[in-house]
């Protein structure tokens, strides 16, 4: 241990004892003539240095207690000041100690009723600040320490809890069993086909995906519209709350309902004929409008590039659209390969003219305005020239559509699908 300039507790009195004299012992300060020795020098009893008379003496020995006082007082005061700071050390250490190791907690099962709220995505610390800030739990390093021991970091689902108020964390992150969710909260992106849409439900409420894809595929007791197909087109995108006690059927049955909604605030069915489609065929056209836009302000000049294409006969244009040829292939992406477009699929629209048979992902309420209300435009050719931003070039001529493209590779060389 160093001294931490704690020189002050030396005494005085331990100066080295070659710093009294510079002679040596039993020696006179001076000498005389050479060969000519003088008596040892005795000092004067009653002198108080040799050189006068007096009470030096006295005053020496005076000198001498009061050296040693203040001797004794720097040793306390030292003994006082590491105190000090072992006091202060103790505290912060004691502090560090209750917060980090060991971080404010709660015992007990608490009191009273919370309802609590995980929303999607949320991590184990942000599901903690929102549990401290109910005063569910009292700390949030309590609560990701207690979800750590329990192994919960990947089971704490969305949905709705039962809590109580100041529980232990540990009580806490066991009344956030997945099981115990009074109501689910999950949230279906728009433009999403429907496996993945099936995917997302089964993830997230803990049911067989497999229950999913049957209730999907038996059009009877789904409540559909009329002129609808099947399922695909009408899984609306939305947050629903889901109650653990419905059946995967019950949960696709309510999306229906709320595309019905969507598309009674539409006017879809009246709409559909002032764009001269059936109104199936406009949610195909959503679809389709939804796959392809990067930006919402872009919809609807893209649902009138399809509508133009659609109404051209001299000479008459096929749909060439990448994102039918995608869903027909069964690939994710925003290009397709020349390979890709040679598919035999009814929704390759490089290869069939017209409208594919049905919607190739589900359209949100966005999608379907635009395809019922197309900005107007003679443009024939759109191309994202950068996916990055999000940037889609329209136009009506062909070389500009092939400089565009140009654009595009340009900018997406060196890059997965450029």
């Amino acid at each position: 241990m160093s001294d931490m300039g704690l020189g002050f507790l030396r005494d005085e009195d331990d100066e080295p004892p070659a710093r009294r004299s510079r002679g040596r012992s039993g020696r006179s300060r001076g000498r005389g003539p050479r060969g000519d020795a003088r008596e040892p020098y005795d000092p004067p009893r009653n002198g108080g240095n040799g050189r006068g008379g007096g009470n030096g003496g006295r005053n020496g020995r005076r000198g001498r207690r009061r050296r040693r006082k203040r001797g004794g007082i720097a040793p306390f005061i030292a003994i006082v000041v590491l105190l000090a700071i072992l006091g202060g050390a103790g505290y912060g250490g004691y502090k560090f100690l209750t917060t980090y190791v060991v971080p404010p907690d709660y015992e007990g099962a608490g009191t009273g009723e919370v309802a609590f709220t995980i929303k999607p995505k949320e991590n184990a610390t942000q599901i903690g600040q929102n549990l401290v800030k109910q005063d569910v739990v009292a700390s949030v390093r309590a609560f990701t320490r207690a979800v750590d021991q329990a192994s919960m970091g990947s089971a704490l689902q969305p949905g709705e809890y039962k809590l109580r108020k100041r529980m232990a964390a540990a009580e806490a992150v066991k009344a956030l069993d997945p099981k115990l969710r009074q109501r689910i909260m999950v949230t279906i992106p728009e433009g999403k086909r429907l496996a993945q849409v099936v995917k997302i439900l089964a993830e997230q409420t803990g049911k067989p995906e497999e229950e999913f894809k049957r209730a999907a595929q038996s059009r009877a007791g789904l409540g559909l519209p009329s002129y609808a197909r099947r399922l695909e087109g009408y899984a609306f995108p939305d947050t629903y709350e889901i109650e653990p006690k419905e059946t995967p059927k019950d949960i696709l049955r309510d999306m229906v309902k709320r595309f019905d909604q969507a598309a009674e605030n539409l006017d879809l069915v009246e709409g559909a004929k002032r764009v001269k489609l059936k109104p199936e065929q406009v949610v195909v056209v959503a679809s389709i409008v939804q796959a392809e836009a990067g930006r919402k302000e872009d919809m609807g000049k893209i649902a009138r590039v399809i509508y133009n294409r659609l109404a051209r006969t001299t000479p008459p244009q096929k749909l060439e659209m990448d994102s039918t040829v995608m869903y027909a292939t069964g690939k994710y992406g925003i290009r397709a390969s020349h390979s890709d477009t040679q598919v035999d699929s009814p929704y390759n629209t490089y290869k069939y003219k017209g409208l594919p048979p049905g919607a190739i992902t589900n359209p949100g309420e966005d999608a379907l305005k635009a395809a019922l209300n197309p900005a107007a435009g003679n443009w024939l050719y759109f191309v994202t020239t950068d996916p990055q931003r999000g940037i889609t070039k329209f136009t009506h001529d062909w070389n500009q559509h092939q400089r565009n493209i140009q654009e595009l590779n340009r900018n997406t060389r060196g890059t997965p699908g450029g």
